[in-house]
Order: C-alpha cells, then structure tokens, then sequence
C-alpha cells in the first residue's frame, strides 16, 4: 500500500500501448487497470517524452468519498467510483495526485482525487481516422482532418 499511497501514483488501462524503449514495472489492481510501481507521474512523463510520444492531461478533476480504513481496499473503491464517473470516455491512463484519509465521527474515510490521462504516439489527441469519420462528406476532408487533428497538449 505504500507504493500505491502517494503523490503522484498513475493506474494505466492494461491494453495501453507503450513505447519499446518504456520499462515500467506494474501489477495488477482492477480488472482492466494495473498500477505503475517503479515511477511516478513525473518520471513516467520524462521517460514518455523521451520516447517521442506524448502523455496528456484531460482537463477536469474527479474526486471519490468512501468509508473504510486507510488501505489498498478502500483505495480500490475510491477508484473504481472515478473509473465510473468516467465511463465511455476514452483514456487510457489516471493519475490519483492526492489521497486524503480522515475520521468523521469515529468512521474512517478516504478521499481520492484524480485526473485522466492519455498516452499515445501522435500529437493529436483525437485520432485522424475517428475525427474523419464524425465529419459529413466533403471534397476536402482530408485537408480539414489534417487541420483539426493537430491539437497539442502535454503534461
């Protein structure tokens, strides 16, 4: 749980594409989800820029309240409540920077807060081939694809 239990800890999706020059070491926490033990947010987003790829930061906050004691079970789920709060967006990683454990009237709580994140290769968040196909038919969509999709961001 210490690992797990501060600043800066990231969950990745477990079908994530990674860069081949990229060594983390992970295990598994949710179905579906694994979280990363060797690095932090910081370390992860040098070593992923180092790559050449690019690790975003999806604007907006989600925070979770659940009973129970200070421990790996409530962190589980605290997690999964953002995990649902986020259902049907498309994100691949979530970066949990601040966990807060209190007692109120005797019953302990945890508070997690947390940000999604993206890693991909291209620096378009929005893949080409997804945007082009929400766009109606035009003779020069692949001009308007190019100019849309070149949205940058990054941690």
């Amino acid at each position: 749980m210490s690992s797990i239990n501060r600043t800066g800890t990231v969950f990745i999706r477990e079908d994530t594409r990674l860069p081949a020059t990229l060594a983390i070491e992970s295990e598994a926490f949710l179905p579906g989800w694994r979280v990363i033990k060797n690095l932090d947010r910081q370390a992860l987003t040098r070593e992923v820029e180092g790559a050449n790829w690019n690790f975003f930061y999806l604007a907006g906050e989600m925070r979770a309240t659940v009973f129970g004691r200070e421990g790996l079970g409530a962190l589980r789920k605290a997690v999964k409540c953002v995990l649902r709060k986020q259902k049907g967006q498309r994100f691949n990683s979530l970066e949990i920077p601040k966990i807060v454990s209190k007692r109120f009237l005797g019953i302990p709580f945890m508070s997690v807060t947390a940000h999604s994140r993206h890693i991909q290769q291209g620096v378009g968040l929005v893949p080409a081939k997804d945007f082009a196909l929400s766009m109606p038919a035009a003779p020069n969509a692949e001009v308007a694809t190019k100019q849309y999709t070149a949205l940058i961001s990054s941690s």
